[in-house]
């Protein structure tokens, strides 16, 4: 399926700094303009699965039952108001268990279009929400960058640097859209029988394939920032701190650009080979992990397990690691193992 094709392409390639520059608002995901009428006709039924999911959910008072119903309701085509990503949103947003997860896809609730992404109530929410998440003030940063307001964005590095810890909340939508997708059964138009995985593979592509497509801070310009701000040894120092952050954060992404911080500023030259190490071994895990999302298109126990993991709940990194351990995969790399090369 095309959303799992997506998702294995962005966990392969998503550790350069250059991939970074992907933009942070995705619209939603769309059948090739030439597909084979075989491919159309799942793609709308799998839509239409998506919309009976998000129909049961919104019948939910509680939080995460509604950001599950939201997610789902993203790719739709004018769907019912009821229905719609800005109403189910609102909705979960109100509830007194509503916490940042909810706000954070609530930056997604906006118009690319016109240009008024990332929805600047919702950011201004999160600095309230959430000020010890460095996630906030990178997400800020690539604002502040992007209207050319430098001072601004001197002060979101700033702020980032001095956070307690980095979370995107991928992972509370991992686990919203896990808990989602078992609330009915994938119709059979939905996948190809000859596919092992069946339902589950259904159930997989859809969780995995909608959660990655959440908002990202600003990677790029925080990375190009510090790059063109290294003779600034005050800068430098932030840029430092915040890698230590970003390398015990949340994100495979935010640990990719932490570690390259650390590799290209730091002076020690001990601490840039064990940053690049440790960069070779995240490498490794998201292959591995890429690997195990296509094993799991035809085989329903590794679909199933990936699914499990995802509504246990954690982190994007806990989950990735969780399931690689789950089948013996070590986190280390071999000696003398080298990256391969992402298909363009």
């Amino acid at each position: 399926m095309r959303g799992c094709r997506l998702l294995t392409l962005a966990l392969v390639g998503l550790l350069s700094v250059p991939a970074m520059a992907a933009t942070p608002w995705p619209g939603p995901t769309k059948a090739p303009a030439k597909a084979p009428l075989a491919q159309k006709d799942q793609t709308k039924a799998l839509l239409q699965f998506q919309k009976d999911l998000a129909s049961v959910l919104a019948l939910r008072t509680e939080s995460e039952p509604l950001l599950g119903a939201a997610l789902l309701a993203r790719p739709l085509t004018n769907p019912p108001e009821v229905l719609s990503y800005h109403a189910l949103l609102e909705r979960a947003s109100r509830n007194a268990d509503a916490g940042p997860q909810v706000t954070w896809a609530r930056l997604a609730d906006c118009d690319a279009k016109a240009g008024n992404c990332p929805n600047t109530e919702a950011l201004d929410a999160l600095e309230k929400q959430a000020p010890d998440n460095a996630a906030v003030w990178l997400l800020k940063l690539g604002v502040d960058e992007h209207n050319g307001a430098s001072d601004a964005v001197r002060a979101d590095l700033a702020r980032a640097a001095g956070a307690k810890l980095y979370d995107d909340y991928l992972g509370a939508s991992l686990k919203a859209l896990a808990n989602s997708v078992s609330q009915l059964p994938p119709p059979a138009d939905t996948f190809n029988p000859l596919q092992g995985a069946g339902a589950a593979g259904v159930q997989m592509v859809i969780v995995f394939g909608l959660a990655s497509g959440q908002p990202l801070p600003g990677f790029q310009a925080t990375a190009k920032y510090c790059e063109e701000n290294k003779t600034d040894a005050g800068v430098t120092a932030d840029c430092l701190k915040l890698a230590k952050v970003l390398e015990w954060g949340s994100s495979p992404l935010g640990r990719s650009l932490g570690l390259h911080l650390r590799e290209t500023l730091s002076p020690d030259s001990s601490d840039q080979q064990s940053a690049k190490n440790a960069r070779l071994n995240l490498i490794w895990q998201m292959q591995r992990f890429a690997q195990l999302n296509m094993q799991a298109q035809g085989d329903k126990a590794t679909a199933q397990k990936l699914l499990a993991l995802a509504r246990s709940g954690g982190t994007e990194m806990s989950v990735i690691l969780a399931s690689l351990r789950a089948y013996g995969i070590p986190p280390e790399a071999p000696a003398g193992w080298e990256p391969a090369k992402v298909e363009k």
